[in-house]
C-alpha cells in the first residue's frame, strides 16, 4: 500500500492545492445544485427556498473541511482575488486556482445532471429551457427574477459578495473576534446562509463566478444551448463581474474601517485569511534562504489561507 501511495502521490504543492480547490468546489456545488434540482423537479413538494439555502451553507461547510488544510478552501475566484490584493495569496497562482474552481463547479453540474436526468426530463417534457414555467437551467446556474434589471442585479451581487468577504475577514482577524479554532467552516457556512435568506430572492445569490460560470458552460453544451447566455437580457456577465467588484469592496471596507486601525505595528490578520499561523512547512518556506528560494522557484511554496 505504501508503494501505491508513493506512486500516485502528487509532490508539487501547487498541483495539490488546485486538486483540493477542484474537489472542494465540487462538494459545495453537489449539495447546492442537488438541492435546487430536488426542489425544482418536485414542484417544491420536496423542499423549498430555505432548504436550498441550507444545502449551500452546509455544502460550503463541508467543502472547507475537504480542502481547507491543503489549499485554504477559497472555493471562489472572488475570495482568491481579494487575498491576492491583500498580499496573502500569490498572483501567479490565481489563474490556476480559478481554473480549478470553475472545473469543480462544471463537474458538479454534470454529476447532478446525471443523477437527476430522468427527473429533469419528466419535469420539462424533454424541452430544456432557461426561461418559462418549466425552465430547468436555473438548477445549475443563476438567473434573475423577471423584475430585476441588470443594474440592480449587479448592485445585488456587489453588496452580497461584499458582505461575504467582510464577514470572512472578520472571522479570521485575530485582533478582532476571530472564529474559535475548528469552527471556521461552520461559521463561514452560516455567513452564506445569512446572505441566502437575506439577499437570495433577486437572483439566487451567486456570489461566486466559478459557481455560476462552470454550470452555465455545462448547460450550454448539454442541451440548453445559447439561451443560457441570452436569458435575462444577457444576465451571464453579472454573476461573473459583480462578485469580483463586491469582494474587493467588502475587503476594502474591512481594511479601512477595522483592520488598519488595530493598535501595534504589523498587527492584522497575519499571513492567512483566518489569522492562524501557517503550517510549519509553509513558515519555513516563507523564510529567506537557499531552501526557501529554491522551493518557491519550483512553485511549491504557498501560504495556506484557511477560511
Amino acid at each position: 500500500m505504501e508503494k501505491v501511495q508513493r506512486l500516485f502521490q502528487v509532490q508539487n504543492q501547487l498541483l495539490r492545492q488546485c486538486l483540493a480547490e477542484l474537489l472542494g468546489t465540487y462538494v459545495m456545488m453537489m449539495f447546492g445544485c442537488g438541492a435546487v434540482a430536488q426542489v425544482t423537479t418536485s414542484g417544491e413538494k420536496k423542499g423549498d427556498f430555505l432548504s436550498i439555502n441550507l444545502a449551500f451553507a452546509l455544502g460550503v461547510t463541508f467543502a472547507v473541511h475537504v480542502s481547507g488544510g491543503v489549499s485554504g478552501a477559497h472555493l471562489n475566484p472572488a475570495v482568491s482575488l481579494s487575498l491576492c490584493v491583500l498580499g496573502r495569496h500569490q498572483w501567479r497562482r490565481l489563474p490556476l486556482y480559478i481554473l480549478s474552481q470553475v472545473t469543480g463547479a462544471f463537474l458538479a453540474a454534470a454529476t447532478i445532471y446525471v443523477v437527476y436526468y430522468e427527473a429533469i426530463m419528466e419535469y420539462c417534457g424533454g424541452n430544456l429551457t432557461a426561461t418559462g414555467p418549466n425552465a430547468t437551467a436555473g438548477i445549475f446556474a443563476t438567473y434573475p427574477s423577471s423584475y430585476l434589471t441588470l443594474w440592480n442585479g449587479f448592485v445585488d451581487q456587489v453588496i452580497g459578495t461584499g458582505m461575504l468577504l467582510l464577514c470572512v475577514l472578520a472571522l479570521g482577524d485575530v485582533n478582532n473576534s476571530p472564529a474559535p479554532p475548528g469552527l471556521e467552516p461552520v461559521l463561514v457556512g452560516l455567513v452564506v446562509l445569512a446572505i441566502g435568506i437575506s439577499f437570495g430572492s433577486n437572483c439566487g445569490y451567486p456570489l461566486n463566478p466559478a459557481r455560476d460560470l462552470g454550470p452555465r458552460l455545462f448547460t450550454y453544451i448539454a442541451g440548453w444551448g445559447s439561451e443560457v447566455f441570452t436569458a435575462g437580457g444577457g444576465w451571464w456577465w453579472v454573476p461573473l463581474l459583480g462578485p469580483l467588484v463586491g469582494a474587493l469592496t467588502g475587503t476594502a471596507l474591512y481594511q479601512l474601517l477595522i483592520e488598519l486601525h488595530h493598535p501595534g505595528p504589523g498587527l492584522g490578520s497575519g499571513d492567512t485569511a483566518s489569522g492562524q499561523a501557517p503550517p510549519p512547512e509553509e513558515a519555513e518556506l516563507g523564510q529567506t534562504g537557499e531552501k526557501g528560494d529554491e522551493r518557491q522557484e519550483e512553485g511549491e511554496a504557498c501560504v495556506t489561507h484557511r477560511l
